[in-house]
């Protein structure tokens, strides 16, 4: 090989070496800016005194949350570590792993502390002119450790851990969403008010103990999202779960919701558009239809201690004032012209007083129900709603 020869190719290999790492280098405000086009409905925004990228490492430093309109607010988030940050097709992002730096908050007598948080897997969409799951900014987990807050130098609330979990289907048009919230106590023991105090001490509340859980899923064709649980479980007063299927939700509602609520945040005083785009809003919403829905309470001692507690303000005791509420109950339920439906109500809201155990309501209609059908059943013909529905109420099943 001449000479000549091997210095044009170690040229080109220096020339060629360069323009790779031109090429695969990080633009950290590209990335930003990337995440602030993506987050929700462009409510807020998040800005940085510097960033740095060093390898496939980020460093957001001096960060900030601002939120926008007319109350504007900012929070300090302080150095956000993006690790393992890599540029996929079409100018998206995907992050290994983003870690908040721990929040130690003191003002006055009260402190706030929050650890470990994180979110892993983080995907940034390059567009969010798409219409399937790709196009939104997405995470694998997020990740709270323990939170405590004091006050005077006693410990009023404190949190184990939260995480919740989104898994997004290889063809990216469903996703299916779990979290939970463990180790929730609160101590209201040390509450100043005198009636505060008294219905405290006799429900038996003076220290909070449980947890929430939810899980359910999305999918973006018939927009349908399914909460499958949504429970809050407390010791010594019962769980209280939430179930809900609507359809609707499709991307197309969900981008059109965000640009009203964008249109909302940009002419904060004029009057006019407000109302405008409440009812353009109120309009989107007319989109979606009711498939079923359940709300489940399982007692555990709250409801004998609360008709105690009001018996005794009554100056009677629990079982009479059991007794009032049984007679209320068709009363007030007359009032909101119910028809038949009532009347299960009521035989329902009766067993659960004399033993109290779980009262469950329940909706559940033979197809989807537009939501216009429902508002003007509720508007026009109130005891028309629970055939529409599908209503039901039992208790202790």
């Amino acid at each position: 090989m001449t000479q000549s020869r091997a210095t044009k190719l170690f040229l080109a290999g220096t020339f060629l070496t360069t323009l790779s790492g031109h090429a695969w280098a990080l633009d950290g405000q590209d990335l930003l800016k990337k995440i602030n086009a993506a987050y929700a409905a462009g409510s807020a925004t998040i800005s940085a005194e510097s960033v740095e990228v060093d390898g496939s490492d980020v460093l957001l430093k001096g960060a900030k949350f601002t939120t926008l309109g007319e109350n504007q607010s900012s929070v300090n988030l302080g150095d956000l570590t993006l690790t393992n940050v890599s540029e996929e097709d079409g100018g998206a992002y995907s992050i290994e792993r983003i870690d908040f730096p721990p929040v130690n908050f003191t003002e006055e007598k009260s402190s706030v502390t929050v650890d470990d948080l994180y979110l892993a897997g983080v995907w940034v969409p390059g567009s969010t002119e798409g219409n399937d799951l790709s196009s939104m900014m997405l995470y694998d987990e997020a990740h709270s450790g323990q939170v405590k807050v004091v006050v005077d130098g006693k410990e009023v609330f404190s949190m184990e851990e939260a995480s919740g979990t989104l898994d997004v289907a290889e063809d990216e048009k469903s996703m299916t969403f779990e979290g939970d919230i463990t180790g929730i106590k609160a101590d209201l023991a040390s509450v100043e008010d005198a009636k505060s105090k008294e219905a405290i001490e006799a429900l038996n509340l003076k220290t909070i103990d449980g947890e929430v859980t939810m899980k359910g899923s999305w999918e973006l064709a018939t927009g349908t999202i399914k909460v499958e649980e949504y429970a809050f479980d407390f010791a010594n007063v019962g769980m209280l779960n939430l179930a809900f299927s609507v359809s609707g939700y499709t991307m197309d509602l969900v981008k059109q919701m965000q640009e009203t609520a964008r249109t909302m945040q940009s002419q904060p005083q004029n009057e006019q558009a407000q109302q405008a785009a409440g009812l353009a809003m109120l309009g989107l919403m007319q989109q979606m239809s009711f498939n079923n829905a359940e709300i489940r309470f399982e007692d555990d001692g709250i409801t004998s201690r609360g008709l105690e507690f009001a018996g005794k303000q009554q100056g009677t005791s629990g079982e009479e004032m059991a007794q009032m509420v049984k007679a209320m109950v068709p009363i007030m339920l007359g009032q909101a012209n119910l028809g038949a439906f009532a009347n299960e109500v009521s035989a329902a809201v009766n067993s659960y007083i004399d033993d109290p155990k779980s009262l469950t309501i329940s909706a559940t209609p033979e197809k989807a129900v537009p939501f216009p059908m429902i508002m003007g059943a509720a508007m026009g013909a109130p005891d028309t709603l629970p055939k529409v529905l599908g209503a039901k109420v039992t208790a202790n099943d």
